[in-house]
C-alpha cells in the first residue's frame, strides 16, 4: 500500500511538473515589437546607419525604434519620424486556428531612417524564426503576445508587422515572398 502510495504522488507530481508553461525571459525595450495603434508601434530595424536589413540580422544588429506615441524608453529605443509611414492600415484579424492577431501593413517612407538602405530588398524579424527558433534578433518578443513576424522592404517602400499568440499566424519561412503573401492586409499603392 505504501508503494502505490509512493507512486500516485510520484506521478501527480510528475504531471504537475510536465504541465507548467515553459517561460520566456523578458525582452529589454531595446528587442521588442509593439503595436497598440496605427500611430502607436515600434518595430525593430538595423541598428547601424545604411545597413540593409540581411547585414544587420547579427547578434547586436538590431534595435526597436519606436513612433513618438509608442516609445516607452528614449535611452534604448530609437524614434521614427512621425511620416514613416506614408499609409498604413491596423487591424485584428482572427487567427487561423482563432486566435488573436494585430497587425500593421502599408507604405513606408525608407528615406525618414536613415538605419535603412532605400535600395535594400528588405528582410525579416521574428521571435521564432532563427537557426535555433529563439528569433531573429535572439529573444525579441511582442508585447502581449507569444510571436512576431516583421518584413521592412525599403527599396519597395513597404512593410508589415504581426504579433500573434498562434505561431501559425506568424509564420518564419516566408522570408523572401514579401508583406503581401506574408500578412494580408492593406498595401495601399506601394505593393
Amino acid at each position: 500500500m505504501h508503494a502505490l502510495t509512493i507512486l500516485a504522488f510520484t506521478l501527480c507530481f510528475y504531471g504537475a511538473v510536465m504541465s507548467v508553461p515553459t517561460l520566456r525571459k523578458r525582452a529589454t525595450a531595446d528587442n521588442i515589437v509593439v503595436i497598440n495603434s496605427a500611430t502607436s508601434y515600434c518595430l525593430i530595424v538595423p541598428k547601424n546607419a545604411h545597413t540593409n536589413i540581411g547585414d544587420s540580422e547579427t547578434p547586436g544588429g538590431e534595435q526597436t525604434y519606436c513612433s513618438t506615441s509608442g516609445r516607452t524608453d528614449a535611452t534604448l529605443q530609437g524614434l521614427l519620424a512621425d511620416n514613416f509611414w506614408s499609409n498604413v492600415s491596423y487591424a485584428t484579424p482572427t487567427g487561423v486556428n482563432g486566435g488573436k492577431i494585430v497587425q500593421l501593413t502599408g507604405c513606408i517612407n525608407a528615406g525618414t531612417l536613415d538605419r535603412l538602405v532605400t535600395t535594400d530588398g528588405g528582410g525579416q524579424y521574428d521571435s521564432s524564426g532563427g537557426d535555433d527558433g529563439t528569433g531573429n534578433p535572439v529573444g525579441s518578443q511582442c508585447t502581449g503576445y507569444d510571436h512576431y513576424v516583421e518584413i521592412l522592404e525599403p527599396v519597395s517602400n513597404r512593410a508589415c508587422l504581426r504579433c500573434c499568440i498562434d505561431p501559425a499566424d506568424c509564420p518564419t519561412t516566408m522570408d523572401t515572398n514579401g508583406c503581401p503573401n506574408l500578412i494580408p492586409g492593406n498595401y495601399f499603392t506601394c505593393g
